[in-house]
């Protein structure tokens, strides 16, 4: 009787522990991605090769997915800087600029090679805010890539 018992314990432990990931919401499917670079429709050089380093660095550190040629890819990762903006965040007492702010606004979709949209957004945007005195806009326009990068992980690989 205790066999019994202790037999079917470990068996409802077991089935109890089953199929599990740490990978998030299922991704439909898709397990290979492929990130051609993010076109840009601004003025300030280099924001889409930028971008496209980030969301791949991104995908590759969530681990979900992985990144692949064109030709192996379950989907593509694809997108357009559509806008880059600077401005001033805050001033001091004497009216001067403490902390600028930098934002950037794409357009991005998740497609699967036969052309089927498995979502698309318009103008995700995101910022990044530097110090006047002791930072430079780069690292204002870096803060920004890296949360539109994470925000675009997050879209392709959970469903939130």
């Amino acid at each position: 009787m205790k066999n019994i018992v202790l037999t079917l314990f470990v068996l409802s432990c077991l089935a109890s522990c089953g199929p599990y990931s740490f990978s998030g919401a299922s991704t439909g499917g898709i397990e290979t991605v492929y990130i051609p670079v993010f076109e840009n429709e601004t003025i300030e050089y280099g924001l889409g090769e930028e971008l496209t380093t980030k969301v791949t660095t991104a995908i590759v550190a969530d681990n979900t997915l992985k990144v692949v040629d064109r030709d192996n890819a379950d989907a593509f990762i694809s997108g357009k800087v559509i806008s880059y903006k600077k401005s001033s965040e805050t001033y001091n007492i004497e009216d001067q600029v403490q902390e600028y702010r930098v934002d950037v606004a794409v357009n991005v979709s998740l497609v699967r090679p036969n052309g089927e949209i498995v979502w698309e957004e318009p103008q995700i945007s995101s910022f990044g805010v530097y110090q006047a005195d002791t930072e430079t806009e780069d690292e204002g326009k870096t803060e920004a890539l890296e949360k539109l990068a994470e925000i675009i992980v997050n879209r392709t690989v959970r469903n939130w």
